[in-house]
Parts: C-alpha cells; sequence; structure tokens
C-alpha cells in the first residue's frame, strides 16, 4: 500500500515544477520533500525522478502513479462533499480566486449573500488573474476560481476541472471625450471606429496575458497596429486614463458595476464583443455544499449588476 502523503508530494511536484516550489506550498524544506519522494520511490520499487539540468522531472512510472493519485484525491473530494451536506450548519473555509473587475462588482455582493445565509462559513478571497489562479485551482489553493474567456482566445481545459458559465460580460471601445471617431467613421461601423484611433495612445493589459492577444489581433483585424503606452493589469487605471485623456482602451461592462459609464463607449465588431466569464473547482468538488453556495451567490450577483449608463 502507498502511502498517500507521499503521493500528494508527488502530485504537487508536478503541478508545482520544483521541489522548492512544493516545499514553499506546504510549509517543508526542500530535503525534506526529497527525502519522502525517495521513500515513495522504495514502495514503488521503480525511478520516480529524472534530473534535467539542475531540475527533476517526473518518470513515465511517476505520471501514471500520479494520474491514479488525482482519481484517489477526486473520491475523497467527493466523500468531504458528502459529509457536508450530510450536516445541516454550513462551516468550514471556503478559498475563492478571482480577477479583479469580478472581485469589484460581483464578489462583494456575493460575499453579502453568504454572510446572510451561512454565517458560520468563512470565505478567503485573493485577487489572482486566471492564468496564475487556475494552475493555484489544480495545486489545491484554491477550491473556486473565477475566471474569464476572451472571444476566439480559448482557455485550456483540464480534465481535472469542471467550468460552469456564469455570464458573458461585453467589452466595449473606451475612449476620451475630447477624442473622437469622426462622423464618416461612426457611420461605416464598429471596425471604422476602431481604426479611427489608431493613431491615438492606448493602453491595454501586459503582454502574455489572455486579454492582451485578443486585443491585439482585434487592432490587427482592423488594419492597424496599436500605439502601447501604457500597460497595466488594473482596468481602474484603464479607464482612469481615458477619463484624464491619456489613452484609448478596451472595457469590459463590469469595471462600471451599474454605475453610470464616464467616457464614450462603442459597439465592438460582430463576434468578439464579449468574454466569458465562468467558474472553476476541482472534478469532484461540484456537489459540495459551500460550491453550490458560492456559485448560486456569484450568480444572483449577476442579476444585480446591470450594464453601464450610455452616454
Amino acid at each position: 500500500m502507498f502511502d498517500l502523503h507521499r503521493l500528494r508530494l508527488l502530485r504537487e511536484l508536478k503541478h508545482r515544477g520544483t521541489l522548492a516550489a512544493v516545499a514553499a506550498a506546504l510549509s517543508y524544506s526542500p530535503s525534506a520533500v526529497s527525502q519522502q519522494l525517495s521513500q515513495l520511490e522504495s514502495e514503488v520499487g521503480v525511478p520516480l525522478l529524472e534530473p534535467v539540468g539542475r531540475r527533476v522531472r517526473l518518470t513515465q512510472q511517476a505520471e501514471i502513479l500520479v494520474a491514479h493519485t488525482e482519481a484517489v484525491l477526486e473520491r475523497l473530494e467527493r466523500a468531504e462533499a458528502d459529509i457536508a451536506t450530510s450536516l445541516t450548519d454550513l462551516t468550514g473555509t471556503l478559498r475563492v480566486a478571482s480577477f479583479q473587475t469580478a472581485a469589484l462588482a460581483l464578489v462583494p455582493p456575493a460575499l453579502t449573500s453568504l454572510r446572510a445565509s451561512h454565517p458560520r462559513l468563512r470565505v478567503h478571497v485573493t485577487q489572482m488573474e486566471p492564468e496564475r489562479a487556475l494552475p493555484g485551482l489544480l495545486a489545491r489553493d484554491f477550491d473556486l476560481v473565477i475566471a474569464e474567456e476572451y472571444p476566439g482566445n480559448p482557455n485550456p481545459r483540464p480534465a481535472e476541472l469542471e467550468q460552469e458559465e456564469l455570464c458573458h460580460d461585453p467589452l466595449r471601445l473606451a475612449h476620451p471625450h475630447q477624442v473622437g471617431t469622426g462622423g464618416a467613421a461612426d457611420t461605416a461601423g464598429p471596425t471604422a471606429r476602431l481604426r479611427a484611433l489608431a493613431g491615438h495612445p492606448w493602453v491595454l493589459e501586459p503582454e502574455g496575458t489572455a486579454a492582451r492577444h485578443w486585443a491585439m489581433t482585434l487592432c490587427r483585424r482592423a488594419d492597424f497596429e496599436p500605439d502601447v503606452r501604457f500597460e497595466s493589469t488594473d482596468l481602474l487605471l484603464h479607464l482612469r486614463l481615458v477619463e484624464q485623456g491619456h489613452a484609448a482602451a478596451l472595457l469590459p461592462d463590469l469595471v462600471w458595476d451599474g454605475r453610470p459609464a464616464t467616457v464614450p463607449l462603442h459597439q465592438l465588431p460582430r463576434g468578439r464583443r464579449a468574454r466569458r466569464l465562468f467558474t472553476a473547482i476541482r472534478r469532484g468538488r461540484g456537489r459540495h455544499p459551500a460550491i453550490q453556495a458560492c456559485r448560486q451567490a456569484l450568480r444572483e450577483a449577476v442579476g444585480a449588476s446591470g450594464p453601464p449608463g450610455r452616454r
């Protein structure tokens, strides 16, 4: 019989990549992690790790073992959910990760609802972009992640995770009041309005993000390369730069949180007009009452948030 604790360490190594990262996540020393994995190798009777430069990687046999470990942990998650369902009072801690605009617009009203209906449930929220939060979900740093997917840029869908639709959040072209898109361009449609801002400074999210890839593709399809002078994952900074006349931007409706828009907004070309918001959990957790309560509270928050006032 293999030791489950050591199997989990091997699984952690697969998801976190290095012994040091596993040690930091679990508050162990790297030597302690290495020693536990060496003992697991003795139990299994075959090499589980092989050196690659200064790092190690899993052998084929280790990958097989991790796949079975995932199945065992999924079954344990189901057992935990069944036990929680059998209780009359919802307690414990639910760890949630959310990107910025959802954290601002949806998470606070969801927390208010959860506090009223389940006062003994402790919800711990971390603001984190999906590029980091979803791997963290796989590594068991979080129980639920609120994530986004941009048009034409689908996310990977690991078999270990389950997704549930939350809503579609419209995306719009925003520009300063003193910078028009031109009367002729306005009558020509969304692509022409976008192209009319080709010579204006832009604020976009950083290189490597899904939002940046989507925005660059959008502009290039309109036959121009945006002059990106400002880069940030903070969409409130994007909005402030537009309000102060420094940049054009592509803003989601959630940034307004139902408040009237403070800058001119325009529809984007067809097929590129909304990002998909969803919640993700590890497979086997969907029946847990804390997960179900959180998802319900988030759906109610979506229903309460309205589109921005149009100017």
